[in-house]
């Protein structure tokens, strides 16, 4: 099994991009990794980044495939790595959480701003990034990927070779998770849809569409064991494990 996070999140020594999950995972017996790709990379490179992590995973397990759970934007690198890098047979599952398949009114709204600002942000993000390990930073290519896009423009072309499911969240109130309360309200005057604060549950969908990865509020953030409380963290690892134990029984 791998992981692979979204922006913004990055895996290090520090730093665990899915919290304790992959701790779980692993004592629960399964073999987890997390995917070492950049915070702030743009689909293609960080598409790249994950398949050299996997054929090294493959290498080392002795494996044929893995089955990859991929959080927000991870889910569209996925998407890019498996159809545009030959990597459809090295794949046998892939499973989106609260991915943007159909783009992030937010992204939308911030790209309204002036070109000279967007820039300005844009190389300050991408200068700690690379402090931070980054190899291809580009926060604002970033940003243009994540705008809204029409539905009817994506072709996905490994439907039939590797099995791919989705999960939505959705995120009740905006006291729920101090981190996600202001972009939920933002969310909501963008979009007439539940969202988990960033990704509407309608952009989430993707293959067989599952619904939500857990039926009480949580948000964004949370979904990865980020500022989530003991309760809801426990309920978070065991969709996980819910996941990978499913997988198993259908033989991916």
């Amino acid at each position: 099994m791998v992981l692979v996070h979204g922006i913004v999140l990055k895996d290090t020594k520090f730093f665990k991009a899915f919290g304790r999950i992959e701790h779980h995972m692993k004592n629960a017996g399964h073999t987890v990794y997390t995917a070492k790709i950049d915070g702030f990379g743009a689909i293609e490179t960080n598409a790249e980044q994950l398949k050299e992590n996997i054929l090294d995973i493959l290498e080392k397990e002795h494996a044929e495939k893995v089955n990859v759970i991929a959080h927000s934007k991870g889910g569209l690198d996925c998407k890019y790595m498996i159809e545009n890098l030959d990597m459809r047979n090295a794949v046998a599952s892939l499973t989106t959480l609260c991915t943007p398949h159909k783009g992030a009114p937010m992204a939308s709204r911030i790209l309204r701003y002036p070109d000279r600002l967007l820039k300005f942000i844009s190389f300050w993000v991408n200068l700690c990034y690379k402090i931070f390990g980054d190899k291809h930073p580009d926060a604002l290519t970033v940003c243009k990927q994540l705008k809204s896009k029409n539905p009817e423009t994506e072709v996905i072309g490994f439907a039939d070779e590797v099995y791919c499911q989705s999960f939505s969240a959705t995120m009740q109130s905006s006291r729920d998770d101090f981190v996600m309360g202001i972009p939920l309200l933002i969310s909501r005057s963008l979009e007439k849809d539940f969202s988990d604060g960033l990704v509407s549950v309608e952009s989430s969908k993707f293959g067989n569409y599952r619904g939500n990865c857990i039926d009480s509020s949580v948000s964004h953030s949370e979904i990865v064991g980020f500022a989530a409380n003991k309760k809801k963290r426990e309920r978070i690892y065991a969709f996980y494990l819910q996941i990978a134990d499913e997988l198993a029984q259908m033989g991916l």
